[in-house]
């Protein structure tokens, strides 16, 4: 299942979400300028489990650094997707200061996620999508009936049906949980566990945040 959009419209103009894909975009493309491997560019902002661990200190930095970064087009595409769709609500409810302080909260507490499921792993994470699952926790909380746009594959049938957000992001949480299972954190290419953790943290943080104001 792929999410095209939302019926959940904003009152504000979504600057800071429009602003962190622009930037994840630029640096994408930016590393491609630079006269290192994305290897080595991964070691070195990515975020590595048993430095952070070992290094707080000279590594801490990069439990923010790694969200920008992304290992493809695919996996840049599809995260900014997910945050266009469903960032912008957050936005909108939150306002411009807690939605950032609430993306990146939610980010570090994803990053520290997979590093408890692995913390001796020198296998560099990158991406956004701890931050965003962050979102989608949230959303689903605060829009549980909003319809969203979804393009499904049914063997060699694909249509586009509206599911309500509960649904579809209940059934996503699940494709984590179940992914997570089966690779029993150690040794997955993907960071599951951060998947979940920004879940969790979205779902368990978006109310305090939003009382803040």
């Amino acid at each position: 299942m792929i999410p095209l959009s939302d019926d959940n419209p904003t009152r504000t103009f979504p600057v800071l979400t429009l602003t962190l894909i622009g930037a994840n975009v630029l640096i994408f493309f930016y590393g491609f300028s630079l006269p290192i491997s994305p290897p080595e560019l991964f070691a070195e902002y990515g975020l590595v489990p048993s430095l952070l661990v070992h290094s707080p200190v000279t590594a801490y930095s990069t439990l923010f650094s790694s969200m920008f970064l992304h290992s493809g087009l695919a996996h840049l595409g599809g995260n900014m997707l997910y945050l266009w769709i469903f960032g912008n609500n957050i936005e909108d409810v939150l306002g411009k200061f807690r939605f950032i302080l609430f993306y990146f909260t939610c980010g570090a507490l994803a990053a520290l996620s997979h590093i408890a499921t692995d913390y001796n792993s020198q296998t560099p994470m990158v991406g956004a999508s701890g931050a965003i699952s962050g979102i989608l926790g949230a959303y689903m909380i605060l829009f549980p009936h909003a319809k969203v746009k979804t393009l499904v594959f049914l063997g060699f049938f694909i249509t586009i049906i509206r599911i309500p957000a509960l649904i579809l992001l209940a059934i996503w949480m699940l494709l984590q949980v179940g992914s997570g299972l089966m690779a029993g954190g150690a040794g997955s290419s993907v960071a599951i566990f951060a998947h979940i953790g920004g879940f969790l943290a979205g779902m368990i943080l978006i109310t305090p945040f939003r009382r803040m104001g």
